[in-house]
């Protein structure tokens, strides 16, 4: 009787022996991350049958449990990696916010300043002081853009460095799981027998995973785990850890890509494969804020320069000589060439360039070019619409011109020659003022007009102005339109006439009935506009302008393009195009702070439920201690009156 009461009692010392030892782990374990509450599972000995009942036998330890619910740590990592993209992407982006939207550094008061000074040039005759104040702010302007792309650029930069800083740490997440794998199979031989500790370092570095790149989990044979990322790309598949790659961009060297390595080979995964966590947040930036913001300040750069110029080129300089270029257009970006059937090509057989020709079609977007069954086919990336298939020559040359943008090909390509055109990214970085002397601003217009002293109607000719058709095909000057019977004569032999009312409204132009108070009439890129009561023998004369000296007509035009409509189809100046680049990116930063803060919240509502279940409660430890410190004593109090019993049976037999 004595050695059952010792054996049971030994049982129950035994499990309140284990009881306060795992009590103890969790108190002592309670501020470990990822720590899981743990608690010992007590099932009664098998009975003893006596014939005349069974006669119980003890306890005994039937497992040391693990409070963890997958299916909120799911949720948990979900959370976790949404959380982390948004804040990765705020990170950036309110950079990006603050720099555009600075009263004083953003482009809008340079921008702001060279109109003013290419005004008060009109307002003073084109004096050379003028002259130079509106060189310095063109050169302040361009400095402008130029310190603005670089500081893009140096985000690009510091993006590029967070990448590879992400992907090494998912590799080394990746290898740690997979080691951890294997320690779980050695271990679990049985259901009842996990290794809790080793499961919950597990499932933390599965949720520190998450924190760089959303991952999916699946259970896998022997208590294993299989983690897969993107697409479906394994990251972890039993003991075997595979990894990811950052390299720079064929196409690109200035951006950083993520591949996905199999053996020796690497495929580059596309930025929109890897969503969540730190990673994804960054791909996510920089696709959906940094290429845009930096192609709308290169496009606003662009346009710019190239309406200034066309305008600048049809007026004359103070030397009197033809307008130049007054700014560098940035042509388009054009990675090199990638022949997906042969690999990267460093010296491919196709050559492209590209260039903006008409600011108002260009559709905010990049291209890519790929030469197959024998034609180029450009496909706009925004909406993955082919604009336009070309046929090369014999040569392999081909011009093509798509959304304001004319493609140049040259030399034979070979099939699936691949190219990407950014048209306007670099429009910022290469702005800068070719104009180096005051005297080549053309200020003045190319022509002049006259009336005859011996006029003795009151019709008046208008200044005159010229367009770009002025350049290709001008008229023989002077021209000298006479009056005659309701008719004019005199406009160049062969030339096209057309004429527009005072309201802007197109007339047709009848040879024998050709006058109409306040039309304006253009022929071969002139433009004249005609008022008044002329009468029979009246002439009015168009002529060159010898000197540009004092002459204004040109430079106020070039003020105009302040609010000229250059983009979206003739309906957004280049002050509005700022503008609503500024509010994009404020939009999309408000929008992603809201949304982190979001996410902020689910993920700590997340966090709470799952503590609830797994989380260490001090307090309830502590009752747990009492509880099987008493229970420990009981047993040891069972031990002691067995012990008794069996002394006074021995002293009995004495």
């Amino acid at each position: 009787m004595s050695g059952s009461l010792l054996a049971i009692g030994k049982t129950g010392l035994y499990a309140a022996q284990a009881a306060l030892a795992t009590t103890s782990h969790n108190i002592a374990n309670a501020n470990v991350a990822g720590f899981s509450r743990q608690t010992v599972v007590q099932a009664t000995s098998a009975a003893l049958d006596t014939g005349v009942g069974f006669l119980g036998t003890g306890t005994e330890i039937a497992q040391i449990k693990r409070y963890s619910d997958n299916f909120l740590n799911a949720q948990v990592r979900n959370a976790q990696a949404s959380t982390s993209g948004l804040e990765s992407y705020y990170g950036q982006i309110k950079q990006i916010d603050n720099l555009l939207a600075d009263t004083t550094s953003g482009l809008s008061p340079a921008m702001q300043g060279f109109f003013k000074g290419v005004q008060d040039m009109a307002a003073n005759r084109a004096s050379v002081p003028s002259r130079q104040a509106m060189l310095s702010s063109a050169e302040t302007l361009a400095t402008r853009l130029q310190d603005l792309d670089s500081r893009l650029g140096e985000i690009r930069t510091g993006v590029n460095g967070e990448i590879e800083a992400s992907v090494t740490a998912i590799n080394t997440y990746g290898t740690q799981i997979a080691k951890l794998n294997e320690q779980i199979s050695n271990f679990a031989s049985s259901a009842t027998r996990p290794p809790n500790d080793l499961l919950d370092q597990r499932d933390q570095v599965v949720l520190e995973l998450n924190k760089f790149v959303k991952a999916s989990v699946t259970p896998g044979d022997n208590s294993s785990l299989t983690i897969s990322i993107g697409n479906g790309q394994p990251l972890v598949v039993g003991n075997d850890s595979f990894q990811l790659a950052a390299m720079v961009s064929p196409t690109d060297l200035t951006r950083m890509e993520v591949g996905y390595q199999v053996g020796s080979k690497v495929a580059v995964l596309p930025d929109g494969a890897l969503s969540g966590g730190k990673l994804g947040g960054l791909l996510e930036f920089r696709t959906e804020t940094l290429d845009t913001a930096q192609s709308a300040l290169g496009k606003i750069a662009i346009g710019m320069a190239f309406e200034f110029n066309a305008q600048h080129e049809l007026g004359l300089d103070q030397n009197g000589n033809k307008g130049q270029p007054f700014f560098n257009v940035a042509p388009a970006f054009v990675g090199a060439s990638i022949n997906n059937a042969k690999g990267t090509s460093t010296d491919p057989a196709a050559e492209l360039s590209a260039k903006v020709t008409d600011p108002s079609k260009l559709k905010d977007s990049d291209y890519e070019v790929t030469f197959k069954g024998g034609k180029y086919s450009v496909m706009r990336l925004s909406d993955n619409k082919e604009v336009g298939p070309v046929t090369p020559g014999a040569n392999g040359a081909a011009t093509l011109e798509a959304d304001g943008i004319e493609f140049t090909f040259e030399k034979n390509p070979r099939e699936k020659d691949t190219f990407l055109v950014r048209p306007t990214i670099d429009g910022a970085a290469n702005f800068k003022v070719l104009a180096n002397n005051v005297s080549q601003i053309a200020a003045a217009a190319p022509i002049m007009t006259s009336m005859e002293l011996t006029n003795t109607g009151t019709a008046k000719i208008s200044e005159g102005k010229v367009s770009k058709d002025f350049l290709t095909a001008p008229p023989a000057l002077p021209v000298t339109l006479e009056f005659n019977g309701g008719n004019l004569t005199g406009f160049p032999a062969g030339s096209t006439v057309t004429m527009t009312d005072s309201a802007g409204k197109p007339i047709t132009f009848d040879p024998a009935a050709s006058y109409v108070d306040g039309a304006t009439y253009s022929f071969n890129g002139v433009s004249i506009t005609l008022s008044g009561k002329p009468k029979n023998g009246d002439q009015f004369k168009i002529q060159g302008n010898s000197s540009g000296v004092g002459d204004t007509r040109n430079i106020a035009a070039l003020g105009e393009l302040q609010t000229k409509n250059i983009f979206n189809n003739g309906t957004a100046t280049l002050t509005s195009s700022y503008a609503q680049m500024v509010s994009q990116v404020g939009n999309k930063t408000r929008e992603v702070q809201v949304n982190a803060q979001a996410g902020n919240a689910l993920l700590a509502q997340a966090t709470g439920a799952q503590a609830d279940v797994s989380g260490v409660n001090l307090d309830e430890e502590a009752a747990n201690l009492i509880k099987y410190q008493q229970a420990y004593q009981a047993s040891s109090k069972v031990m002691q009156i067995a012990g008794t019993i069996f002394d006074t049976l021995l002293s009995i037999s004495r």
